[in-house]
């Protein structure tokens, strides 16, 4: 009885706590986490833009050429007696310069004779002219009618006209014996660089046979390439008097990065360049040894060398101009308008190699962010860094 008494209140007991857990964990209160977001700010940097006329510069690279350039030949042939100390590879000779003297004897012997020649067949022509005096004073004395053509026969006339282009055959002769002897001397045709030299004194040359390489110097060309699209852009020389493009060469190679030289677009080469299929140009460089410059520290351009060229563009008026880093993805750019994020969408007329110019969509005084942003919503707040507002360069 005792045990099954016992029983009954230790089940009563197991009962009594598994209700009061049961309630425990009924009743216990729950946890809420509350999110309190606080929207901050993002903290940027903004350049103020403003609307002007601008000229774009367009960056290219291309090679130097020589505009004039001959393979220098005799016109006669013979020794080499002399050559002048200025022909030498690496010189430069102006026009009328004497590089080279050829043996004048055989010449100068030739033109005698030619003169002997001449000579001798202007005194025939003086004989026949008597001749036919004589001639015409029997005819007229004999009275007689004859028809044209005997006349002639009777009066000497072929006779005389024979030996009239006998003088004028030989005068000829003595003036290319003339030119033959003007021609052992070799002249310098312009203002030149020489390139090469490939005889000297005692030599033996000939008409055609290559003696030397001479390049002009009063200007140099530079062939260089432009995207197609870019070309409207451009001013050549001698469409607008006046409005050529200009252009600033440098070697970066072989230059400090303050030198340059000065040119201008020339003209455009009816060709693509086959790999890239971009126009070929060509810039004008004038004086490019700098011979005549005032300055000793004027770099002179070398045939062959690879320079950059900055061709500057026709005027673009009313535009904003603008980074290209500031340009951001689908030609959009971010503006700090009232505190806030404003995307605008804008319209680039052109962009060069550091630059985009807006048409539309910035207006003066515009505050452009130049922060990049994580993270990129219309109407974001925004707020000034320290640096406050930098001019548009």
């Amino acid at each position: 009885m005792k045990r099954k008494r016992s029983f009954l209140i230790s089940l009563f007991i197991l009962l009594g706590a598994a209700l009061v857990v049961v309630i425990i964990l009924t009743t216990e209160p729950t946890a809420v986490r509350e999110t309190a977001t606080r929207e901050t700010a993002m903290l940027v940097n903004v350049i103020a833009v403003d609307r002007d006329n601008y000229r774009p510069v367009i960056v290219s690279t291309g090679t130097v050429r020589a505009a004039s350039e001959i393979a220098l030949s005799p016109r006669v042939s013979g020794e080499v007696m002399n050559r002048s100390v200025i022909f030498d590879p690496g010189r430069t000779v102006i026009k009328g310069d004497v590089l080279l003297q050829i043996d004048p004897a055989d010449y100068k012997n030739a033109l005698q004779l030619r003169r002997s020649e001449l000579q001798q067949s202007m005194a025939n022509f003086e004989i026949e002219k008597g001749r036919q005096e004589v001639a015409r004073r029997d005819y007229e004395q004999s009275g007689r009618e004859m028809p044209e053509e005997q006349r002639d026969l009777v009066l000497r006339i072929p006779q005389l006209r024979t030996a009239e282009s006998e003088v004028e055959a030989a005068r000829a002769s003595v003036r290319q014996a003339e030119l033959d002897l003007q021609r052992t001397t070799i002249r310098a045709p312009f203002d030149a660089q020489v390139l090469s030299r490939n005889v000297d004194v005692g030599s033996q040359v000939s008409p055609g046979e290559l003696i030397a390489n001479l390049v002009g110097t009063d200007h140099y060309w530079v062939e260089t390439t432009v995207p197609q699209s870019k070309i409207k852009w451009l001013n050549f020389s001698g469409e607008i008097s006046g409005q050529e493009s200009n252009v600033k060469i440098r070697n970066r190679n072989a230059w400090d990065d303050e030198s340059f030289r000065s040119g201008s677009l020339y003209r455009m080469i009816g060709s693509l360049e086959e790999r890239t299929r971009l126009v070929r140009v060509l810039i004008t460089v004038n004086d490019p040894l700098g011979a005549n410059s005032d300055s000793a520290d004027v770099p002179a351009l070398l045939i062959g060398s690879f320079v950059e060229a900055d061709i500057e563009g026709k005027e673009l008026p009313d535009v904003v101009k603008l980074s290209r880093d500031y340009v951001r993805k689908n030609k959009t750019v971010w503006v700090m308008s009232q505190d806030t994020l404003d995307i605008r969408n804008v319209e680039i007329v052109l962009t060069d190699a550091e630059h985009a110019y807006i048409r539309d969509g910035l207006d003066d005084n515009d505050k452009v962010v130049t922060t990049n942003l994580a993270t990129v919503v219309e109407g974001a707040p925004l707020r000034l860094s320290e640096e406050g507002i930098e001019i548009n360069p």
